[in-house]
């Protein structure tokens, strides 16, 4: 699946559970909820929790863990860049020229 096709999908995916129509300010609420829950997931892989009442998981399913997370703030940055008719190819491509031209002299 590309780029543009999992982006049609969130739309589709979101739509019908009626995510999309959360105002967009509970959206980046849960954008910084999500993004929270990827910080937690690096700091159970790369340093642990020392929790005594979680359970650790292996290094697979820390990663895994990880994976899913990272798939939440995804799909909450496709719902916000749907709102406001961005394609994350332009996402992208604003990325990589902002980026090229700050550390990239020609």
């Amino acid at each position: 699946m590309n780029v543009s096709e999992f982006q049609s999908w969130i739309q589709e995916y979101y739509q019908e559970r009626g995510w999309s129509e959360l105002d967009i300010f509970i959206r980046i609420g849960f954008l910084a909820e999500e993004t929270g829950e990827v910080a937690r997931a690096i700091r159970a892989l790369e340093i642990g929790r020392d929790r005594p009442d979680e359970y650790t998981g292996t290094s697979d399913e820390q990663r895994q863990e990880l994976i899913e997370e990272l798939g939440d703030v995804l799909g909450n940055v496709i719902v916000i860049a749907n709102k406001y008719d961005i394609a994350l190819e332009d996402v992208f491509r604003a990325h990589r020229e902002k980026l090229q031209k700050r550390y990239i002299k020609n």
